[in-house]
């Protein structure tokens, strides 16, 4: 008998294991996931993690693996997408009281929304040329010439938008920490669209024995060109999502050295992927592992689970769990289509739930308040087996795109 905390949900043969005790679980999100498990080429079963919620063809905050195949509307268009975090030595009392100074110089440091470089700075020419991204991209392009990403220079070190962030956070003993959140951004979302076209293409011309039942859900095989392809292509990406958020987060440093006292940085600083695919030793099988909005989470492993804006978020240590294939959730998981939150979330009550924090309070972000969101607490209690937490911060500022 487990006693671990998870449910199994009904799905056929193939288990789906569901860390879902007390978080909302959409009944949509719920076929999804048959959908998945139903395919031939899924398994030993699927991982559900508390954050999970409807996505396009798999279910954000789902744990996917595959044997011979993989499926690239599993891991999505903002492949790479993550988190990174480092501790400085500052305390919540060396911080001004007005923090709006500092939130408008991050935001003209780091272009935000789906802003580029207008010129590009010489420290994003020489990281894409001595991280070796531009030989590699080069490479992929000679096989694909369809594939054109053209903002792969003007892009880096840039936030995006959506829910994708750059806060400063305390903790438990008032330690001032900087956490962003961000991907491989147009360029990724480019290489993401473009294979899995390729792969509903493929689909179509595949006699098989058994059922698709969504499009989203079409694969390339192992031993495929295109397959092969995808692999490449898809590791590039991951690769420049954390080159991302490494050069966003010396951007950000650098605006805090000029408005804040002098900081060191501390040993404790994590960057982590949750939307990307690796091949991994689980079972004694080697799998591709798909994680669609989760965070690995391998014993001893440190991650970050955020939380939604004016929320905590949390940096953990990874247990290990094998029915989870070393997973745990990437943040809280939505309650409300980005359409339903700004319907029916007021502006009254998004600044009441982000009165703390300063932030952008307009209508523009109504689809980012907490509101919007499962409440982290209940995601963090339904995930116990998965992770310890080792620190919980609030935060204190939040720049959003």
């Amino acid at each position: 008998m487990s006693t671990f905390n998870y449910e199994i949900l009904e799905a056929g043969d193939k288990p789906i294991k569901a860390w879902t005790k007390g978080v909302p679980f959409d009944a949509k999100a719920h076929e999804q996931l048959r959908n998945l498990a139903a395919l031939p080429f899924v398994g030993p079963w699927v991982a559900v993690m508390p954050d999970v919620h409807v996505g396009i063809g798999a279910t954000v905050g789902s744990v996917i693996p595959t044997r011979g195949a993989i499926i690239p509307a599993a891991v999505g268009v903002d492949i790479g997408c993550g988190m990174a975090a480092v501790r400085t030595s500052l305390h919540a009392r060396q911080l001004p009281d007005d923090l709006a100074p500092v939130r408008s110089a991050i935001e003209r440091s780091v272009p935000v929304g789906s802003a580029d470089h207008r010129q590009l700075p010489d420290s994003i020419g020489t990281r894409l040329a001595a991280s070796g991204l531009e030989a590699r991209l080069e490479r992929i392009r000679a096989r694909h010439p369809k594939l054109r990403p053209d903002k792969v220079g003007r892009q880096l070190g840039t936030l995006g938008g959506g829910n994708h962030f750059i806060e400063l956070c305390l903790d438990e003993d008032d330690a001032v920490w900087v956490m962003l959140h961000s991907g491989s951004r147009g360029t990724g979302n480019v290489i993401g669209t473009y294979f899995i076209e390729q792969a509903r293409r493929a689909l179509e011309k595949r006699v098989l024995g058994f059922r698709v039942p969504d499009r989203d859900l079409a694969f390339f095989l192992e031993g495929e060109p295109l397959f092969d392809d995808y692999i490449a292509a898809v590791a590039w990406a991951q690769d420049y999502a954390r080159h991302n958020r490494e050069a966003m987060m010396e951007r950000v440093l650098r605006e805090l050295r000029r408005f804040l006292p002098k900081f060191r940085l501390d040993t404790v600083a994590v960057n982590c992927h949750h939307n990307y695919v690796e091949r991994e030793q689980h079972h004694g099988e080697s799998l591709l592992v798909t994680r669609k909005g989760a965070v690995s989470a391998a014993e001893g492993q440190l991650g970050i689970i955020p939380g939604s804006m004016g929320t905590r978020s949390y940096i953990v240590r990874g247990k290990g769990n094998a029915d989870s294939f070393h997973s745990c959730s990437h943040g809280a998981g939505r309650v409300m289509s980005r359409g339903q939150a700004k319907q029916e979330i007021t502006l009254k009550q998004h600044r009441e739930a982000t009165a703390h924090v300063e932030c952008r309070k307009d209508a523009g972000v109504l689809d980012e308040s907490p509101a919007a969101y499962k409440p982290i607490e209940a995601v963090m209690a339904a995930q116990a087996d998965l992770v310890d937490i080792v620190h919980e911060l609030r935060q204190v500022l939040c720049v959003k795109g």
